[in-house]
């Protein structure tokens, strides 16, 4: 009897250390993960600047639409086909920030964000970087977004389109709603405004085709990328 009380003893003020060793392990391990699934590597683009839409499809939105949580069902789109594309292609678009051409451009278009296609072309660029209006227009919205940041809603002379631009470090001097542009004219700087990656500073542009009603928040998305291929 005598002999068995060490090892209990000892066994006893084992017990503590075990328990806490096995605790920090346990700490360890969770910090771990939540730090390998929180970085953004590097000029990699993992969120979308969607065009936002209000709630109610029939009255403009009074502050942030919710695009992806409507309450109510969106309205029919307005059909596209290859003749819009070609009409589009026909006008001779300059790209949409300066110093970029054509052959640099990537496709992403179709890229997943999340659970929903990116429908944009991210042109990547310096932050500060000049954003022309791709053809005579006018400004149909400035307007800030949580996903969009710093957006631009310009119509073509038609009505017949918007080319929608996100992510923007600021607007150009004296910008303003209802304002007429000229082709090539700048109307904005490259950045990270809404939920861009903060180091990638990129132009996220988009083309809708507008509905008959033509607001400036509802339309079908056309690939960028297809008017200048």
């Amino acid at each position: 009897m005598t002999l068995a009380t060490p090892q209990r003893s000892a066994a006893s003020a084992a017990a503590p250390w075990v328990v806490a060793l096995v605790l920090l392990l346990a700490a360890l391990v969770a910090y771990r993960g939540r730090t390998s699934t929180s970085r953004v590597p590097e000029g990699t683009l993992a969120v979308s600047a969607e065009p936002e839409r209000p709630r109610a499809a029939s009255a403009p939105p009074a502050s942030a639409p919710a695009h992806v949580d409507a309450d109510v069902p969106a309205p029919a789109p307005t059909p596209v086909n290859d003749a819009d594309v070609a009409d589009l292609r026909g006008r001779k678009l300059p790209i949409p920030v300066e110093g970029v051409a054509a052959a640099m451009l990537v496709p992403t278009f179709h890229q997943a964000r999340g659970e929903r296609e990116h429908q944009a072309l991210d042109i990547l660029a310096p932050r500060g970087t000049a954003i022309i209006a791709v053809e005579d227009g006018r400004i149909a919205k400035l307007f800030t977004s949580v996903r969009g940041g710093l957006t631009i809603y310009l119509f073509d002379p038609s009505g017949a389109y918007c080319y929608y631009y996100a992510h923007l470090d600021q607007y150009a001097d004296r910008l303003h709603d209802g304002q007429d542009v000229v082709r090539g004219e700048v109307i904005g700087y490259v950045g990270t405004t809404g939920n861009a990656p903060p180091n990638t500073p990129h132009l996220h542009f988009a083309v809708f085709k507008l509905g008959p009603d033509k607001h400036w928040w509802q339309g079908t998305a056309i690939d960028p990328y297809l008017i200048w291929r």
